[in-house]
């Protein structure tokens, strides 16, 4: 087996790690500061994600994308995922669900959004309704010839930052008939509740939405009656993805901080790499990493090469588990390195340990990833994670 990248794999990710440095990085301390990317920047930024070729990474070009392998996707996400304060989302992905619409929908919906010219949030979560999603209280009722919502969403990320939401609700009230709604905003019966503020500094907003009797016309359902959960299923592993590499770039930049500043660090006449206490953590830190970052690309070759589809969904959510305990590792003991300057908010680190936190969270936690891994093992043996192939 060879698990050396090409030369465009590699040059993908060389690219996207000075994109990274150049446009991202600088505006991480004044997004911080604003707890958003400010209104003032993001058209600029936008203009900088065309101008270096990163539009619509994740789609093929027959739909505006740049039709990129999941590898090539991988080797440009884990570059991303270095900068903190999620600016990585500055490097849109359109849904992939988009894919799976009408032609109209896809010239009016996918192929602007791969350009950077619309863009969609995902409206899933709820107050009652996250990890079980059969949860879900919004209602979508087909009446005189228009879907009636009615409904309120949490975690709505980038809402402020998009012109269209994708809606999971349930035709007629049926668990059984999870289905998607596309809406465009503004919308006069879709009201934005509030932003509330987290953990963690992010680009854009994750938003609390309500819809009041909101009227649809039938052509924007997105899929059909009762597919909303498979393709949600399927943006998942991609977000599960995504997350991973972003946990592995965040992971390195931490411990590539912690190891120069061991180097440097002199105390009691010598750096303080030469102190065993140290250098383990540091010897801890790369070991992780590694394992962590074989696992990724192996998934990543796995989409690539046509594995079934059910043994992608569960490897993308041992992936997600472990990279995502990885990197909090990683940075926390990156923290403890650098001491109490890894305390400051003016240090990458500190916003990569308030950053890291949310991805043993979102897009299934850690506990929902174990539910899949076991319910894997029991439905098809430990073989699916234990075989080579």
């Amino acid at each position: 087996m060879n698990f050396e990248l090409s030369a465009r794999e590699k040059e993908l990710s060389a690219k996207a790690r000075e994109f990274c440095d150049q446009v991202l990085v600088p505006l991480e301390i004044i997004t911080d500061e604003h707890g958003e990317l400010p209104m003032d920047r993001r058209e600029a930024v936008k203009q900088a994600v065309r101008d270096w070729g990163f539009a619509g990474i994740n789609h093929s070009k027959e739909n505006g994308g740049l039709g990129l392998t999941m590898v090539e996707q991988t080797a440009i996400e884990e570059q991303l995922g270095r900068v903190t304060n999620g600016l990585w989302s500055c490097v849109w992905r359109p849904p992939v669900s988009l894919k799976f619409g009408t032609q109209a929908q896809k010239d009016a919906y996918l192929k602007p959004a791969n350009q950077g010219y619309r863009r969609g949030a995902f409206a899933i979560s709820e107050e009652g309704a996250g990890s079980d999603p059969r949860q879900v209280k919004t209602t979508a009722h087909l009446r005189g010839g228009k879907w009636h919502i009615n409904g309120e969403k949490w975690f709505v990320t980038s809402y402020n930052a998009s012109d269209f939401v994708i809606v999971h609700a349930h035709v007629d009230d049926d668990p059984n008939k999870p289905t998607l709604f596309l809406v465009d905003k503004p919308a006069e019966k879709m009201v934005h509740l509030r932003s509330p503020t987290f953990m963690h500094n992010f680009a854009f907003d994750h938003a609390e939405l309500r819809f009041d009797d909101l009227e649809l016309d039938e052509d924007k359902m997105l899929g059909e009656i009762g597919q909303g959960f498979e393709l949600t299923k399927d943006w998942f592993v991609e977000a599960r993805l995504q997350i991973a590499s972003h946990s592995i770039g965040a992971a390195t930049r931490a411990a590539e901080l912690a190891n120069d500043y061991a180097t440097n660090r002199h105390q009691f006449d010598r750096p303080i790499r030469d102190f065993q206490g140290i250098e383990f953590m540091l010897a801890d830190m790369a070991v992780e990493i590694f394992a962590a970052k074989s696992a990724l690309y192996r998934v990543a070759w796995e989409i690539d090469s046509g594995v079934d589809r059910k043994q992608v969904h569960a490897h993308a959510s041992a992936l997600k588990l472990h990279c995502s305990e990885v990197a909090g590792r990683v940075i926390d003991k990156a923290l403890q390195v650098l001491g109490g300057r890894g305390y400051m908010r003016e240090n990458p680190v500190e916003r990569l340990y308030r950053d890291i936190r949310v991805d043993r969270i979102w897009e299934g936690t850690s506990e929902i990833q174990r539910v899949v891994i076991g319910g894997q093992i029991r439905k098809r043996g430990l073989s699916v994670y234990t075989d080579v192939t």
